[in-house]
């Protein structure tokens, strides 16, 4: 029988271990994830997210242990007291020292104003945690979404300029030949050679890059280094001109905006502290109950003044402290004041800000139009101009400006379309718009 309860209770200690090695998700070796995909993944994830959990669980403990100090606190207490045989003499009588023990049980409770200003500002602090979550949640979502853009824009890049490099490569073999028969100079075949080399070079740099921010985008997700990822979504379908330009027909609510609620907050929690520091004029009162049992383990009992029942009551009432509690009222004004000043001026900013994000969307996206369209024309240019030297009509001067317009053109691209998401996120954060409403609109 006493086999049987050793296995049972071991088995019971292991559930909550067992329990917790199969509700971990292992890392995955390979993930195809579209952006939403990888956005909740982050949200679920992320380090930077479970701190910002974990905090908000530590204000909720501290709250509770202010609370915890306005109700009962019992303490027990065990003495033993051996005097080695020594007597008393009182009065001509020998009184012997007896070894005894002592058992104490003491119940006290305290309370003071600065305790429920306390708990005022622990709800406070609590407030501000979940506001500062859901800040780093859409700081997570939005590297998320910023990373994943890039990585779809390099790999888009990289197709195309390892297009042009076979197609320079094929042009600068067939111009190298000319050159053997002597149908045309060296330096027709360098110059295509050059550009050849420096596409070679633009795609390496490109795909170093892209396996950085791969990386980064591993990183946000949680995942480890060694697991692979594939992005499933096309950069074609996620730039939707109509769709995004929706948020500029959102009205910019300043109460819904993060940054002015956490300093909102802080304005609420000088005031509280001013609340704080005047609660030290206010008395505090505290009681206590005391119940000794003592005994002589069945020797003659001694000179024993235990009282076995013991109750006090006390009144603290500050009366002088030289001006210290008026000057720590006068500084927590100052600080009021100061945080007053903050958060005006953060209203100001958010305001300006608001015109300038919707103005800098509009631009970023004129800009964009006008980048995908070069990006086209450039293309059409150089499939142009190579076909033309193929047959002798163009020189290789001609395919090296084109080939060089195309990089350009790329690269003016890649900038268009980040420019064009970082000022979309912009403004989407500073209306605080959920990126769950973003996807139920599209």
């Amino acid at each position: 029988m006493r086999k049987v309860l050793i296995v049972c209770l071991g088995i019971v200690l292991s559930l909550p271990m067992l329990a917790q090695e199969n509700t971990a998700e292992p890392n995955p070796q390979f993930l195809k994830i579209s952006l939403r995909e990888a956005v909740q993944y982050a949200v679920d994830h992320n380090r930077s997210l479970q701190n910002a959990s974990l905090d908000e669980r530590q204000q909720h403990a501290a709250r509770w242990q202010t609370i915890a100090t306005m109700l009962p606190q019992v303490s027990g207490s065990l003495d033993y007291l051996d005097m080695c045989g020594y007597k008393m003499n009182i009065g001509g009588m020998s009184m012997p020292m007896n070894p005894n023990g002592t058992l104490g049980v003491t119940a006290a409770m305290a309370f003071s104003g600065k305790q429920v200003v306390a708990t005022l500002l622990n709800n406070l602090a609590i407030e501000m945690s979940e506001v500062s979550k859901k800040k780093t949640e859409q700081t997570v979502i939005n590297n998320v979404i910023t990373n994943y853009y890039t990585i779809l824009t390099l790999t888009e890049t990289i197709d195309l300029l390892e297009r042009n490099y076979e197609n320079l490569t094929v042009l600068h073999q067939r111009a190298q030949k000319a050159v053997d028969v002597g149908a045309a100079e060296q330096i027709s075949a360098d110059q295509i050679e050059v550009q050849v080399n420096t596409y070679k070079t633009s795609i390496s740099d490109v795909k170093l890059n892209r396996e950085v921010l791969i990386s980064m985008l591993k990183f946000i997700l949680g995942l480890d280094n060694v697991t692979e990822i594939e992005l499933t979504d096309k950069i074609s379908d996620l730039m939707s001109v109509e769709e995004s330009l929706a948020i500029l027909n959102e009205e910019f609510d300043i109460e819904k905006n993060y940054d002015y609620q956490l300093v909102s907050k802080n304005t609420e929690l000088a005031k509280k502290q001013i609340t704080l520091a005047a609660m030290d004029y206010i008395p505090s009162i505290s009681a206590y109950y005391k119940y000794s049992a003592k005994t002589y383990f069945g020797a003659d009992e001694g000179f024993n003044m235990t009282n076995p029942n013991t109750v006090g009551v006390s009144l603290s009432v500050p009366l002088w402290s030289s001006g210290q509690r008026a000057s720590a009222i006068t500084q927590k004004k100052l600080a009021l004041q100061s945080a007053q000043n903050t958060l005006l001026d953060t209203k100001d900013q958010l305001n300006i800000s608001n015109y300038q994000y919707r103005y800098n969307l509009k631009n970023a996206y004129e800009k964009y139009m006008v980048q995908k369209k070069n990006i086209e024309v450039s293309q059409k240019v150089l499939d142009n101009i190579s076909k033309k030297f193929d047959y002798g009509y163009a020189s290789s001067t001609e395919v090296t400006t084109a080939s060089q317009d195309l990089i350009t053109a790329q690269t003016n691209y890649v900038n268009a379309v980040l420019s064009t998401v970082e000022a979309y996120l912009n403004l989407k954060d500073l209306i605080n718009i959920p990126y769950e409403d973003i996807n139920d609109n599209k």
